[in-house]
């Protein structure tokens, strides 16, 4: 715990940083690094390819005198010329040898050797076939090495040679590589930072934009949108997602506007009538007909009052995530037969036919019996109320792969096509009277949506004026035959 508060003081007493900052801050590493690691690879590349060529150098100096001193022992004339003169001839990369015998007297040497190099350092510490580094008198950096050589064919003895190379100039080649080597990292400190945030900021405008626009949204401005020309590909996908939540948004608010508006004139309605029923009943002395009337009037209207508030508890359970389903292996016939049966009074009474369509062989499904109860019931008694004398209703079961279908359709007065799109929300009716008998509570339709929902289904309607309507509920289900 005191290691999480550490954590959090200072996460509190640090300045918060920005997007630009942050990415600055990344080009800026990520550009350093790169220049460091390039500039000291071709310095590492650049020392080892000198270095090498020297040691080329010295073993071709060593092979020359070692072919010299076999084949031609006795030629002094062109040893000089490689020991003496050929030194003195080079400008740049100067070098400088000693031919000693066997017992340590020096036969030749390059003039001026004994001035640049402790020539008895050079005996000591180098080895045969070895070359090493080593400061001259006036501290310039010299590569020296040795070698045994034999002389005469056959030999008769052997011979010391010692070479020491004037490597100056590439220490100072070195030398300036490295100072250009700060002056670039020198320069790019400054200028890297300066470019990865002019470069950060013109990448995140179009984020500062969408901020912008998603600031001005409220609930009563939900008409803003981002246009995503321009924008690169991965902030146009956000700019089109954004305004997919958007329009999500104004849907619901505008349904949730309808929805206090329908459930404010639904709950008042009735709520008045009682009220003004028992008024008209309180103004005067009546009868006990009269008060029976007025009390079977106002049970009416508390009965409709009561299916409204249950119907409405009903699609918020329905709503919520933690409702779960009841589910039962069922017959969907027999669940189809046993609404027609609830039904065949009301549809005899109207003069309409209530046919049931389950198949010829017997269809399962795991569902939950009482909600699909429910669902079908009310398609059925829409399909009642809306189907005029010596017309039809049909129930009907199918097996489509791995999905049920089930059907309600009717030979009804139909509905008209503009108002398709909006018979599953909540309150909405097709005739726009809000009586009782022709309008209901526009919650019917809602509800079997909602059922079809927690069955992870679908609900679809078809209908053609004067033809009738069709209602097609699917929904996944584990299906026997």
């Amino acid at each position: 715990m005191s290691l999480k508060r550490s954590r959090s003081a200072w996460a509190a007493l640090l300045p918060r940083r920005t997007l630009a900052f942050r990415l600055s801050a990344a080009y800026s590493l990520a550009g350093l690094t790169l220049v460091i690691l390039a500039t000291a690879s071709l310095y590492i590349v650049l020392r080892t390819e000198l270095e090498r060529s020297t040691e080329l150098f010295l073993a071709d100096k060593v092979n020359v005198l070692r072919t010299m001193l076999r084949e031609r022992p006795d030629d002094e004339e062109a040893l000089r010329e490689e020991i003496q003169l050929e030194s003195e001839a080079r400008r740049y990369q100067r070098f400088y040898i000693r031919l000693v015998d066997d017992r340590g007297v020096p036969i030749m040497t390059t003039p001026g050797m004994a001035e640049k190099l402790d020539l008895a350092e050079i005996a000591s510490r180098t080895r045969a076939g070895r070359s090493i580094a080593m400061a001259g008198r006036n501290d310039r950096p010299f590569r020296v090495t040795s070698a045994t050589v034999a002389v005469g064919m056959p030999p008769t003895h052997s011979d010391t040679v010692q070479i020491a190379v004037d490597i100056s100039q590439e220490e100072e080649l070195l030398a300036r590589y490295r100072l250009w080597f700060w002056g670039i990292l020198l320069a790019t400190s400054f200028l890297f930072p300066l470019v990865g945030y002019r470069i950060a900021r013109h990448g995140i405008r179009p984020v500062e934009e969408i901020a912008a626009t998603a600031r001005r949204i409220t609930s009563t401005n939900l008409r803003e949108r981002i246009g995503p020309e321009g924008y690169p590909s991965e902030l146009a996908s956000l700019a089109g997602t954004f305004n997919e939540m958007l329009e999500r948004l104004e849907g619901s608010f505008e349904r949730i506007s309808r929805f206090s508006a329908d459930i404010a004139h639904d709950l008042r309605t009735p709520v008045n009538n009682i009220r003004g029923e028992a008024e008209v009943a309180l103004a005067r002395s009546r009868t006990v007909d009269e008060y029976r009337d007025v009390l079977e009037s106002s049970l009416e209207e508390a009965v409709r009052l009561s299916e409204l508030i249950g119907n409405l508890l009903f699609l918020a359970r329905a709503e919520s995530p933690l409702t779960e389903l009841h589910r039962e292996n069922s017959n969907i016939g027999e669940l189809l037969t046993t609404v027609r049966d609830y039904y065949e009074a009301s549809a005899t009474d109207a003069g309409i036919s209530l046919l049931v369509n389950d198949g010829a062989e017997p269809l399962n499904a795991e569902i939950d019996r009482s909600l699909m109860l429910r669902a079908v019931s009310n398609l059925v008694s829409n399909a009642i109320a809306h189907t005029p004398p010596g017309g039809t209703v049909t129930l009907a079961a199918a097996n489509e792969a791995a999905a049920i279908r089930i059907e309600v359709s009717d030979t009804g007065a139909g509905i008209p096509a503009e108002a398709l799109p909006r018979v599953f929300d909540r309150f909405f009716r097709v005739d726009p009277s809000r009586s009782k008998t022709s309008g209901g509570t526009g919650l019917g339709l809602a509800i079997v949506q909602s059922i079809l929902t927690l069955h992870g289904g679908s609900a679809e309607i078809t209908s053609q004026l004067g033809r009738g309507t069709r209602v097609t509920l699917r929904m996944p289900a584990f299906v026997t035959r």
